[in-house]
């Protein structure tokens, strides 16, 4: 008797077990479908994007506005159009699998998914504030090498490196606020490069601009005295 007992415990375990496994496998079936489908979709659509985008030469517009020797400074290649369209396909496939996770039932790797996309428009936004970083830094070390070598003064580039790298410090911590990496730390930082700024130039002035202050004191009180 106990023997048939445990053959019909065993028996009716069997049966649940087949019966979860016939139940939950057309559910598997029609997931991984949805996530082959994506794939397919998501290569399509992004070798389309960077089609595209290499018709319009982004690179070589990249490389006009002075990226490319950053590039390859790090050993890599200006790929502009290549980096969209992987983005493209990367984005359709985490759409495509968060559809089949939550086929599934994976709500833990479901929020994952969500918290993944919704962390890519800040991974786009970092990226344009770096364009129009080094775009504006590059302009701006031009315009300040070139007024201050019209004004015929000393360490025109110089002065124009030391804004370069102001203005390229500025968007690496405003680019990493975007990303949401330690921003209490970074606005701290800012703080900072600020006063350090403001403290270099105030020293800067006091030091090599007192014989220059003194002489327009001179100047003054000599010219207030011959009109008394």
């Amino acid at each position: 008797m106990a023997a048939q007992d445990l053959y019909n415990t065993v028996t009716l375990s069997f049966q649940n077990v087949w019966a979860n496994v016939l139940t939950f496998l057309p559910t598997l079936i029609v997931a991984i479908l949805i996530l082959l489908i994506g794939l397919i979709i998501a290569s399509i659509l992004g070798t389309v994007v960077e089609k595209i985008f290499e018709a319009l030469k982004l690179d070589v517009l990249l490389s006009k506005i002075g990226l490319a020797p950053y590039f390859e400074r790090a050993g890599l290649r200006l790929r502009g159009a290549y980096f969209l369209g992987q983005l493209v396909n990367w984005f359709l496939i985490i759409v495509f699998l968060l559809a089949a996770s939550d086929m599934l039932g994976l709500y833990s790797f479901s929020e994952f998914l969500r918290d993944v996309l919704g962390y890519i428009p800040n991974i786009i936004a970092a990226v344009l504030i770096m364009l129009a970083t080094v775009v504006l830094a590059n302009f701006l070390r031009k315009v300040v090498s070139a007024s201050v070598a019209s004004a015929k003064l000393h360490a025109s580039k110089f002065l124009g490196t030391l804004t370069w790298w102001a203005v390229v410090i500025f968007g690496i911590l405003t680019a990493l606020i975007q990303l949401n990496v330690a921003p209490s730390v970074i606005n701290s930082l800012i703080t900072g490069f600020i006063a350090m700024i403001a403290l270099a130039g105030g020293l800067a002035f006091g030091l090599g601009g007192k014989g220059y202050a003194e002489h327009l004191l001179n100047k003054l009180r000599e010219h207030t005295e011959e009109h008394r």
